[in-house]
């Protein structure tokens, strides 16, 4: 696996893995749109998109928009491999903190953020639509 910057080339399977893991998948284009902005980073496995991480920046500040792991490469350190060298990135990057919303019935991802040093730090009540749930807000600190 290798872990590169999101580039055009790889925006359509991007959105096929969108498709495959959000009722409200982002498309092509609104994947476009990210395109050299915050910290947008492509797992690879043979060539291939497997999943991605995407944070937007504000001054020191970093929010994480969307992970996605394909169905087929779930279970193999892909998603712990990219929130890791997202955190890598954000750090030397100056970031402050890196924060995200989950699902509170998404325990496995939930798992995921706590192992990489996240923290719970607050509850959006009804903030995922289809069906309605709450989110969890996690924060991982990247400076004391």
């Amino acid at each position: 696996m290798t872990l590169v910057p999101m580039e055009e080339r790889h925006l359509a399977a991007l959105a096929q893995i969108e498709k495959a893991c959000f009722h409200a998948p982002w498309s092509a284009d609104m994947l476009r749109e990210e395109l050299g902005k915050g910290i947008f980073l492509v797992a690879e496995q043979d060539g291939a998109a497997a999943g991605y991480v995407g944070c937007q920046t504000v001054l020191d500040e970093g929010y994480i928009t969307n992970v996605a792991v394909s169905p087929d490469c779930r279970r193999q350190g892909i998603g712990r491999a990219l929130i890791a060298e997202l955190a890598e990135r954000a750090k030397r990057a100056g970031l402050a903190f890196v924060t995200l919303e989950v699902r509170a019935s998404n325990t496995p991802a939930i798992a995921l953020y706590e192992g990489a040093g996240f923290k719970p730090v607050g509850v959006r009540k009804n903030f995922y639509t289809a069906p309605s749930e709450d989110a969890v807000l996690m924060t991982l600190y990247l400076k004391e």
